[in-house]
């Protein structure tokens, strides 16, 4: 009897078990799938709305399914506004961007985490430090920085009489070239490369910037992916600092391009999702291509 009870106990015990078990993967599932369709259901109403005629936007605008698909929106927004001159403008930021970040990041992060200077700690710290500052507190000290350089942009030595920088590429991509989360992400990549490498190196008798480039740099590739993607889609994406210091049409980028379809009283709302979603097609293919390097710098990161 007592062997009996004992059994039928620890069944009770093991169905017991099995139902919190199948409770908790039921609630986790309920769980993805609720954060997926909030994460998704913006993307997916954008794309709607940009297939809908005008008048069907106003008077049906949270249907997900068109009633009458059109592309007309899409030819709007590519005619209306200088498009392909704006993708140009904003490739030429974002690429020279985030190629400007990987580089001036990677050195500064190599030389935080294998150099060995006075007031390096310091340094690091400062750099952190800016990581709390909102942009928004430090872009007029920075317009006013690369409007007042000397000698760029009909300046003197003074730095007066030209615009310097504004209006220029430059004043875009140069504030970002060494961004602080680039530094500290490169610094804490390197840190978990071997210092063996180096020192083998130094004996061979290579300087610092030949062992950056040709012993660590090529083995930081996974990160780089990942730092890249982020400084891209950055970049890409800005709307506030282009539009303050792009004056010339010809220069503004396709997020800029995007507000004129948003007037004082009406918005265009059939073209600005329609442009919304091609906009968004650059970065969604540089994803995709760099997808396997994403994962692999991630899980590298995190494995380390």
């Amino acid at each position: 009897m007592t062997a009996s009870v004992v059994s039928a106990d620890r069944q009770r015990l093991q169905r017991r078990a099995q139902t919190v078990r199948r409770i908790k993967t039921v609630a986790w599932w309920l769980g993805v799938c609720l954060v997926s369709i909030v994460t998704v259901a913006p993307l997916v109403w954008t794309l709607a709305t940009s297939l809908k005629p005008a008048g069907e936007i106003l008077s049906n605008s949270l249907s997900l399914i068109p009633r009458s698909p059109t592309l007309q929106n899409y030819i709007h927004a590519v005619t209306t506004v200088p498009y392909g001159r704006y993708f140009v403008n904003t490739l030429i930021v974002a690429v020279g961007g985030a190629v400007a970040n990987l580089f001036f990041g990677s050195l500064a992060g190599y030389a935080l985490a294998k150099l060995r200077f006075r007031g390096r700690q310091a340094v690091f710290i400062t750099f952190l430090s800016s990581l709390m500052v909102p942009s928004i507190v430090t872009m007029i000290p920075t317009f006013l920085v690369l409007r007042h350089l000397p000698l760029l942009g009909g300046n003197d030595v003074t730095g007066n009489g030209g615009l310097g920088l504004i209006n220029t590429y430059w004043a875009v991509i140069i504030p970002g070239a060494a961004g602080a989360f680039a530094v500290f992400f490169m610094k804490q990549f390197f840190e978990s490369l071997p210092d063996e490498l180096g020192e083998a190196a130094r004996i061979d008798g290579a300087g610092e910037f030949r062992i950056f480039a040709t012993v660590y740099f090529p083995l930081t590739r996974a990160g780089l992916a990942v730092l890249g993607l982020l400084s891209f889609q950055a970049g890409w994406n800005n709307f506030l600092w282009p539009l303050i210091v792009l004056n010339d049409p010809k220069m503004m980028t396709v997020q800029v391009g995007l507000a004129g379809f948003v007037n004082n009283y009406t918005t265009d709302y059939g073209p600005l999702m329609a442009g919304t979603v091609i906009t968004m097609l650059p970065v969604l293919a540089v994803f995709i291509l760099a997808q396997r390097w994403l994962i692999q710098g991630i899980a590298s990161v995190g494995i380390k």
